[in-house]
């Protein structure tokens, strides 16, 4: 592991590139066991006099669990190399197996928070704060049709980026 610190403000990505088509993970520690998932939503920006990363995680995922449970996650990025390691862990269940192990990866700890060996880049978030979609406040019925046909509406967790490290 080569991981470096670096400020949020040099970080030289395309956040729209990289969530939507890239992936990334959505990582968190409960108690002495990891579980992430890959996401494909997701926001970067500012809010609150501080730099911030917004997720959702639907309620059924196993992942959830870790993130409600922890005061940080991560989310991390991965080269190309690493779409269809990305698409395993999307698709399974930490529940079921050792997903991770299953795709080769190394978890590792920074900052009291987890990424993995494979990851170029990972971004430490502090949780700032939680909340449910609620199906009154859509504004478009054709997205709750869309994307929430069995109702099982995303949790949205907005956190305050700690740290940012660069895998050199």
């Amino acid at each position: 592991m080569n991981f470096q610190q670096i400020e949020t403000k040099d970080l030289m990505m395309n956040p729209f590139q990289k969530i939507s088509s890239e992936w990334m993970l959505i990582s968190a520690k409960k108690e002495d066991k990891i579980n992430t998932m890959t996401a494909s939503w997701g926001m970067v920006g500012h809010l609150w006099g501080k730099d911030v990363v917004q997720v959702f995680i639907r309620p059924q995922r196993y992942t959830k669990e870790f993130v409600d449970n922890s005061d940080t996650f991560t989310i991390s990025f991965f080269d190309g190399n690493y779409k269809k390691e990305l698409g395993y862990l999307g698709s399974k269940s930490g529940r079921d197996e050792d997903k991770i192990a299953n795709v080769n990866f190394h978890p590792v700890e920074i900052n009291d928070a987890v990424t993995f060996e494979e990851a170029s880049l990972a971004i430490v978030c502090k949780k700032a704060y939680i909340d449910e979609f609620k199906e009154e406040n859509f504004l478009n019925e054709a997205d709750i049709e869309k994307w929430y046909p069995t109702k099982d509406y995303h949790t949205c967790y907005i956190g305050e980026i700690v740290n940012v490290y660069a895998n050199k």
